[in-house]
């Protein structure tokens, strides 16, 4: 079984993540003028800062340049990075699962020579899927074979050229990244931003965490060489840590204000009302902290569910439904601790209710998640291309 004592070292990556939130972050991304402006752009010198902490590498491995952190580490940090800003913690999460996946799994040696130095030597160099299998949307599909699914991106061999034609939407790191991996027909691509009939266009709307764009792929050509070896791999409930941070930002924010603002003679976290959202809001937090690092030990430990130690269910899918529902009804409980203020455009609450509803509706959304929960328990298996936890 796994321990709860976390290592000096996790202690480590925790604290010196949260200092850098407190001191760096919040004081930016939580000023009035910011928040009633409903600016969300990206704050690139923040991300720029973060990475300069290790945190665009964290979990590459240490003989490739990296801090090689495991799962439970890697949550961890993204919970406490979510909690100062989720769109800071969405682009860090993507490029920090994908790159230990890319230099120290799928590359070649080859391919790790080209790339490896870049990515060690450029802070803003981040790294983006485009997977369209992970967007099938279950619904009618629920426990059925996609026979014939849309192809938003298609792959043809003309000699030893690969020549990619279509578009998917909604990458995230797309605007940021600098090396994308294309999942097409069952295969791997390496295709780095440069690379020509590659385009990313931003959308009009901005309904997600971090950075995310279109890809748009035009008779973009690249060679074999750009090919990987292997799969992605068992999920990283990363997205499930990033809901988390942002119910915790939000309860510390209601605990705080409830400390301190008197009513009646006493202050309003003593009146039996108010007192009972913040005890409802902890136990959803807690409860979910506890699924997702089950979910971060079990990525780390596929024996556990080979040994049946651990039931054969996608417990990182899990997690992110739970904590996105539950962080959801966290953020609106902090906000009535506020009362009136707590829906204010430069009040902090307004953000994170919002955030909040991202984690909800995000990607394939809650729903087709639980059905891929369903699928699994009733013993359905879909096919490598069709799974996505």
């Amino acid at each position: 079984m796994y321990s709860l004592h976390l290592s000096a070292e996790q202690l480590e990556f925790r604290d010196t993540v949260r200092d850098f939130v407190t001191q760096e972050i919040k004081p930016v991304v939580l000023k009035a003028e910011r928040l009633d402006a409903c600016d969300r752009r990206l704050p690139i010198d923040l991300l720029d800062k973060a990475a300069r902490l290790g945190l665009r590498t964290l979990a590459l491995s240490e003989a490739a340049g990296g801090a090689g952190a495991d799962s439970l580490s890697s949550c961890i940090v993204t919970e406490e990075l979510a909690a100062g800003d989720a769109d800071i913690a969405a682009v860090l999460s993507q490029t920090s699962a994908l790159a230990p996946l890319l230099f120290d799994r799928l590359m070649t040696p080859a391919q790790r020579e080209r790339f490896l130095p870049q990515f060690l030597a450029d802070d803003r160099y981040h790294l983006a899927l485009v997977d369209p299998a992970a967007e099938v949307a279950l619904g009618i599909n629920y426990h059925r074979p996609v026979t014939d699914p849309a192809e938003t991106i298609t792959a043809t061999r003309a000699g030893d050229v690969i020549i990619l034609t279509g578009a998917q939407a909604n990458v995230a790191n797309a605007p940021v990244a600098k090396l994308f991996v294309v999942h097409v027909s069952g295969e791997l691509l390496l295709v780095p931003c440069d690379t020509p009939g590659l385009a990313v266009r931003e959308p009009a709307d901005r309904w997600f965490h971090g950075a995310a764009g279109e890809v748009v792929l035009d008779n973009c050509r690249v060679g074999a060489d750009a090919l990987l070896s292997g799969s992605l791999g068992a999920a990283v409930p990363l997205s499930a840590a990033l809901n988390l941070g942002i119910g915790r930002a939000a309860y510390e924010a209601a605990l705080d204000y409830t400390q301190l603002r008197v009513q009646g003679g006493r202050r309003i976290i003593e009146h039996q009302a108010i007192a009972t959202i913040l005890a409802e809001i902890a136990i959803k937090l807690e409860a979910s902290r506890a699924l997702v690092w089950r979910a971060a030990w079990a990525s780390d430990h596929p024996e556990a569910h080979a040994d049946r130690s651990l039931p054969d269910l996608p417990l990182a899918t899990i997690a992110r439904v739970y904590t996105a529902q539950a962080v959801y009804a966290a953020a609106k409980g902090a906000a009535e601790c506020f009362g009136a203020m707590g829906v204010m455009r430069d009040m902090p609450l307004q953000k994170y209710v919002h955030d909040a509803l991202i984690c909800l509706h995000t990607g394939v959304g809650a729903s087709d998640d639980t059905l891929r929960i369903a699928e699994a328990l009733a013993g359905y298996r879909r096919s490598a291309l069709q799974a996505a936890e």
